[in-house]
């Protein structure tokens, strides 16, 4: 029989030095995976972690107002001073922001304002009136710095999410408002006190901070300072003017809202009891559409229909309680709350309509700081009118009439354009 013909496998030879740099090299990359995965992670609770001290500082004042101002014997007008500071403080030091950043680092300046944030919150029951006005001034500017960069720090950590990260920001943001409304009753009751009650809150702002930094330490996204186009103003821009109309109109309407319409249903027949329960569903009802609307929208080239789908609602709410508040006030604050949740998408096109994170904070800037002289106005017109005419006709009408300019500006600001 013929020999068998073994044919053997070709002899490869091993290089001790390459394979050994290819192993390195893998196990480099799978170290900096893990890393980013941490750092990323870290991140996103320190973005979390900060929307949530965005609001209680203001709304955990409102259940307890007229405990405070008894307490310290200060007027009516005291009060309506300590209500209007956290506006104007949004709209007078949230433009320095960028400029601040630029100098200092977003890092360093978002952690500068959590810790003026929780200053704030325990310099303010510490004496008379007037303490308490200054301290809701100094922790107001802590929040007016965090509320115009965060954008910033969405645009820029997370380009490819903007619309889920937007989201969860503003959820986040809108459930700390929830708490401060929800908690301060039961904290005035546990702490036998209003003082300590107030002054709690400096503890998330804290934590805040703390897990800021070790964020800012572990990540390599950006953080630092703003690009250098900062010598360009939007003022000029008219896009810019769009969403900063948008944006101060649809905050208007909620201010309007959280001030005035518990007296609206109380007026209609509603108890206060269950009042207070319509405006807790009110808040509650933003924290979904926040989670799943502006990462929906965020992957369209055109937030407009979004924007204006979410306007109709709020209209339709709007009309009921113009024309039969008592009938159905369960429909309309469900109805006025999926309009009031188009403040995600105010925000998630703030980020969408500037190319780069200079821009961005100059938009957000211009948006927050104007837009919130817009709203201040709000309250105080609804007021007038209702003292002039004696009913909540004209008042209402004129509050439909802003939300239909703000459907057609954040219609505008919704089409895929940069300022």
């Amino acid at each position: 029989m013929p020999a068998e013909n073994h044919m053997s496998p070709p002899t490869t030879t091993r290089r001790p030095g390459r394979e050994t740099a290819l192993e390195t090299a893998l196990e480099t990359g799978l170290r900096n995976s893990r890393t980013g995965r941490v750092a990323d992670g870290l991140l996103m609770v320190a973005v979390v972690l900060t929307a949530l001290n965005l609001r209680p500082a203001i709304t955990s004042i409102g259940p307890l107002l007229d405990e405070v101002r008894g307490s310290l014997g200060a007027s009516e007008t005291w009060a309506g001073l300590l209500t209007t500071i956290p506006v104007l403080c949004f709209a007078v030091a949230g433009p320095a922001a960028p400029t601040l950043a630029r100098r200092a680092g977003m890092t360093t300046t978002i952690g500068a304002a959590l810790a003026v944030l929780a200053c704030g919150l325990v310099v303010r029951p510490l004496d008379g009136s007037l303490m308490v006005l200054a301290g809701t001034l100094i922790a107001a500017v802590g929040i007016a710095f965090i509320a115009v960069l965060m954008p910033v720090v969405v645009k820029g950590s997370y380009p490819n999410r903007i619309g889920l990260m937007t989201g969860i920001y503003t959820a986040a943001l809108q459930f700390g408002s929830v708490l401060g409304f929800a908690l301060a009753p039961p904290l005035n009751v546990a702490f036998g006190a209003w003082r300590p009650a107030l002054a709690v809150w400096a503890v998330l702002a804290v934590l805040a901070l703390l897990v800021w930094l070790g964020a800012a330490k572990k990540s390599n996204v950006t953080l630092a300072a703003t690009p250098a186009d900062a010598d360009r103003s939007l003022l000029a821009s008219p896009l810019a003017w769009i969403v900063t109309v948008f944006f101060g109109l649809q905050a208007l309407i909620a201010f309007v809202v959280i001030g005035w319409l518990p007296q609206v249903l109380m007026d209609a027949g509603v108890s206060r009891g269950d009042a207070g329960l319509l405006m807790a569903l009110l808040s509650l009802i933003a924290l979904p559409i926040s989670l799943l609307v502006p990462p929906l929208a965020g992957r369209q080239n055109s937030q407009a229909g979004w924007i204006v789908g979410l306007g109709v609602c709020g209209l339709a709410g709007l009309t009921g309680l113009l024309l039969a508040p008592g009938a159905a006030p369960l429909l309309w604050v469900v109805l006025l709350g999926l309009g009031m949740s188009v403040f995600s998408l105010a925000l998630t096109t703030i980020a969408l309509r500037a190319r780069t994170s200079g821009d961005t904070a100059k938009l957000s800037g211009m948006a927050q700081g104007f837009g919130y002289l817009i709203a201040a106005a709000g309250p105080f017109l609804f007021g007038l009118l209702r003292d002039m005419t004696g009913n909540w006709t004209v008042p209402f009408l004129m509050l439909i009439g802003v939300l239909l300019v703000q459907i057609g500006a954040g219609a505008l600001a919704g089409r895929p354009r940069y300022v």
